[in-house]
């Protein structure tokens, strides 16, 4: 049985050159479904949980194509891709309301180092042990869908030398997130974040993987992934998102497969030393995506992520064809065989484009797929 399933999406506007303009405050007062982020210059909507992947492939596509005629309307605008502020200015908060305690204190703790675009997936899981569970376990892997879809090579006009440069400068918060080993764990954890002042509200738990509900910390129902960079290929983003649902299919099957459970580390210091290599992965996979050097959470051992990519593919493949969704997740093999967004722009780069030229190629490129997604797609999935 499928998993629920819903992405938020978060987007930068601006012109076909690729410069990055504010409009949110305009396109939440016109637009239903979006919402602002605390920069103007990020727009983020959200897609209903669904199972059906076709539909939900309708669901992301419908509100970017109907968002593209409303900035077409505004003057000479559309949605740019990447996950950084790829041409600047980095140094300038451009405040979507002025009037929100919260948004100030975003700007004055973190400046322009939150003005990121990302994908944040969320799966449906209802019992709170499983989903502890299967945090424990995403968290260890975070790093492999971060390698999948690195989109952030340049900033400020210029190549970085990270693939995902945005998860390089992003501040996780707070510094350090254990694995959390229960629900009771998480309640007592969040509640001792909250009465010490390093989160501000229960939303400000800014990891690479965090359970998430109506009433957190108590009551939950989804894991979401927030690792991810902005993925433009909704093709590509349903494939991530069914390999982490084979994932999670594999582990509700085998509760062993647990990070607590199955890794060699020491019991002792086991949670922290997990932890610990979680994070040197997510860096090493922030600088060299596909070709970095990982170590694995089960005994230490190292690998590079797309070969461990490959492995896990391998071994869900079987869950997903069993499910019906094996078709969904094959992009994976043309990801791992053609590089992730970062690692193609990166090659134009090295070709002698400028970063310039390179996004308005990519913002001709994703506007012309999307609007025949739309075309080919979304009506019939409306009616």
């Amino acid at each position: 049985m499928l998993l629920s399933k819903g992405f938020e999406v978060e987007m930068y506007t601006g012109t076909p050159s690729g410069e990055i303009v504010g409009l949110s405050d305009r396109i939440v007062a016109d637009l239903n479904g979006f919402v602002r982020e605390p920069d103007s210059r990020n727009v983020e909507y959200t897609t209903p949980p669904l199972c059906q992947y076709e539909k939900l492939l309708c669901e992301l596509v419908r509100p970017r194509h109907e968002l593209r005629k409303y900035l077409r309307g505004l003057g000479d605008y559309t949605l740019i891709p990447g996950s950084t502020l790829a041409l600047g200015p980095t140094d300038r908060f451009f405040r979507s309301d002025l009037s929100n305690p919260y948004h100030s204190y975003i700007e004055q703790t973190y400046g322009t180092t939150v003005v990121t675009a990302s994908i944040h997936i969320n799966i449906g899981i209802s019992d709170p042990e499983t989903l502890m569970r299967a945090c424990r376990l995403v968290r260890v892997e975070a790093p492999l869908y971060l390698a999948l879809t690195a989109s952030s090579p340049f900033l400020n006009g210029e190549a970085t030398g990270s693939h995902s440069s945005r998860w390089q400068v992003f501040p996780k918060t707070p510094n350090h997130v254990p694995l959390f080993e229960s629900h009771a764990h998480h309640i007592h954890w969040m509640e001792k974040q909250l009465a010490a002042g390093t989160m501000q509200n229960v939303r400000h738990l800014w990891s690479a993987v965090r359970p998430n509900g109506d009433r957190r910390p108590y009551n939950l129902n989804r894991l979401e992934l927030r690792i991810c960079d902005l993925i433009s290929d909704p093709i590509g983003l349903l494939a991530v998102t069914a390999l982490l649902e084979a994932r999670l299919m594999q582990l509700i099957q085998n509760p062993d497969l647990d990070p607590l459970v199955m890794s060699h580390f020491p019991a002792e210091s086991r949670n922290r030393d997990l932890v610990q290599l979680s994070d040197a992965n997510e860096m090493a996979a922030a600088k060299h995506s596909l070709e970095a050097e990982l170590r694995h959470w089960e005994d230490g051992r190292s690998l590079i992520a797309k070969e461990w990519i490959q492995q896990l593919y391998d071994e869900v493949w079987p869950i997903a064809k069993a499910n019906g969704i094996s078709c969904f997740l094959s992009p994976i093999k043309k990801i791992l065989r053609e590089g992730n967004e970062a690692q193609r722009w990166l090659r134009q780069y090295e070709a002698g484009q400028s970063v310039p030229s390179i996004l308005r190629g990519a913002i001709q490129s994703v506007q012309t797929q999307e609007d025949q997604l739309a075309q080919d797609l979304c009506e019939p999935c409306a009616a």
